[in-house]
């Protein structure tokens, strides 16, 4: 007897397939450090510049983006964001000054990669699934990383071969390419093709379309401000960021090359990492749906401080057993966090949370865009990235107190 497979499989597909093209962007830029820092002189600190510019709009974004899908869709979000990153992609292809390429790839891409973040997928997920929203969420977000690692070694190879200007035509190429399929196969609300939710148990009219989609988005932010789940929060996904977007994804390759490494070997371990990624995201997603996330987040920050504070020591020419199996570990930990925040911010914000989660989401970016250009400052005048990985491996332990210190409270609760 044949099955047809729910709509929101395909819808989830499509957006796996879209945040996989937008994720591409978030670790290429780490491979451009060394090409641009020979190419045209600039310090690893100016490059950092535009690199935190990327990262804080993408975090500052994200919140937004989720009103967006609130006011204007899926579909023309998705599409909006898609084109702003090929255009910045684009751009960059032509920089010749530091403020170009803070235009192209800080200003452009880092608002289209934020309108796609894990904010969108985590609004995918609540509109069109009321069973596994976990898994899926686990899933959507092991595609970003997926897209974030899995073509690190192509993107590598190419900017090897044929410069890395080849390498943002490549993203911009990738970017153009998804958007007629996700205008295509994407709608909305399953209530505009007349079904339920998936493991809806009754059907659920489309909502209407909320006008003032930014005075929501800050009005949630001014209450979910008054409450310190959310400082807590907040606090552990700026040291998330920190700790993986703002070192590792940024400053790995260049910090492997110092020690010696190629490049293309310092983005196969990066690569590594993210293909491993993708089972601990989706086993994160798994066990928030049966374990308390607070303790999950302290877990994971606690081990992920002990793997970085080891990696000083594993940087070599080669890669050894010890390097793989911190790449194994790293990997098995790095987007894990994303699940259950996500799952704590629903529970304690209620309707609000993929907004919350995407406030929280500019509190990781900005961890990020800081460390990205403190790292490449204490490369400059330290001449290494040890103290970096460092106080990244502090800042982790921080973070497991952090966790363990958030409990379920509602919105209203003071804090």
């Amino acid at each position: 007897m044949r099955t047809d497979v729910h709509r929101a499989w395909w819808v989830a597909a499509v957006t796996a397939l879209v945040v996989v093209a937008a994720g591409a962007c978030a670790t290429t830029a780490g491979l451009l450090v060394t090409p641009m820092h020979r190419e045209f002189a600039w310090s690893h600190g100016t490059i950092g510049i535009a690199v935190s510019v990327n990262m804080v709009l993408y975090g500052l974004t994200a919140p937004f983006s989720a009103a967006l899908v609130d006011r204007f869709g899926i579909r023309r979000t998705a599409a909006g964001a898609l084109s702003l990153i090929a255009a910045g992609a684009a751009i960059t292809t032509a920089v010749s000054a530091p403020w170009q390429l803070i235009a192209g790839w800080g200003v452009l891409v880092g608002i289209g990669c934020g309108g796609l973040a894990t904010t969108f997928a985590a609004t995918v997920a609540h509109r069109w699934f009321a069973a596994r929203r976990g898994l899926v969420t686990g899933a959507l977000t092991a595609a970003t990383v997926v897209g974030q690692f899995a073509f690190l070694p192509v993107m590598s190879w190419v900017i090897d071969r044929f410069a890395w200007r080849s390498a943002t035509v490549a993203l911009a190429l990738i970017a153009l390419a998804a958007t007629p399929l996700a205008w295509s196969v994407f709608r909305d609300h399953p209530a505009d093709l007349g079904l339920r939710p998936y493991g809806a148990a009754a059907f659920e009219p489309k909502p209407q379309p909320e006008p003032g989609a930014a005075r929501r988005t800050l009005r949630v932010l001014l209450g979910s401000a008054r409450t310190g789940p959310f400082w807590l929060l907040a606090g552990t996904f700026a040291i998330c960021g920190a700790s993986t977007n703002g070192i590792m994804w940024t400053h790995f390759a260049s910090a492997a090359h110092d020690h010696g490494m190629p490049t293309t070997i310092a983005a196969s371990v990066l690569a590594i990492i993210g293909v491993v990624n993708v089972a601990g995201t989706v086993a994160s997603g798994w066990l928030t749906d049966r374990f308390s996330p607070r303790l999950l987040l302290a877990a994971y920050y606690g081990l992920r401080g002990t793997s970085l504070l080891f990696l000083p020591s594993l940087l070599a020419p080669t890669v050894q057993p010890g390097m793989l199996a911190f790449a194994v570990l790293f990997g098995l930990l790095d987007v894990a966090t994303v699940p259950p925040t996500i799952a704590l911010c629903r529970e304690i914000f209620g309707v609000d949370g993929a907004i919350v989660f995407g406030w929280v989401s500019t509190a990781h970016q900005l961890g990020a865009g800081l460390v990205a250009l403190g790292g490449g400052v204490a490369r400059d005048l330290m001449g290494s990235y040890d103290a970096v990985w460092i106080s990244a491996a502090a800042l982790c332990a921080m973070g497991a107190l952090l966790a363990a210190a958030i409990r379920k409270k509602t919105a209203a609760q003071p804090a």
